[in-house]
């Protein structure tokens, strides 16, 4: 089965040698994505604004590869204070809607670029 690379202008270009998305046959693997506005490049302030930007960004990406955040149905959520969680909660029922993907949240010791919440996520496309 052939893969093929998703880019969208509207998420911030990779911080690394990686691509935004790769899709094999109707499921795509989303690389984590930060607060950074994909404008300016820079990272957004504080919990709440970083998350809404990493969703903004997540759907960014799922819609470049035909989909969109409820096609979502792994994601990984990692913030650097599990002190925000209850909040990580709230934030993310603005986005998604029941049924929920499966979650992970993660507390990890540093992120890139000094984020404080990073997601990535697995979507199949529906036919």
């Amino acid at each position: 089965m052939s893969k093929s690379i998703i880019h969208s202008d509207k998420a911030p270009k990779a911080v690394g040698p990686y691509s935004q998305a790769v899709k094999v046959g109707d499921t795509v693997y989303l690389s984590g994505q930060i607060g950074l506005d994909p404008v300016s490049g820079n990272l957004v302030d504080g919990f709440d604004a970083q998350a809404h930007q990493v969703f903004t960004n997540l759907r960014a990406v799922a819609q470049a590869a035909g989909g969109d955040l409820s096609d979502i149905v792994k994601l990984g959520v990692f913030v650097t204070d599990l002190a925000n969680f209850a909040r990580l909660n709230e934030i993310m029922t603005e986005y998604f809607v029941e049924p929920y993907p499966a979650r992970a949240a993660i507390q990890a010791a540093a992120l890139p670029k000094g984020a404080i919440v990073e997601a990535d996520a697995v979507l199949v496309l529906s036919k």
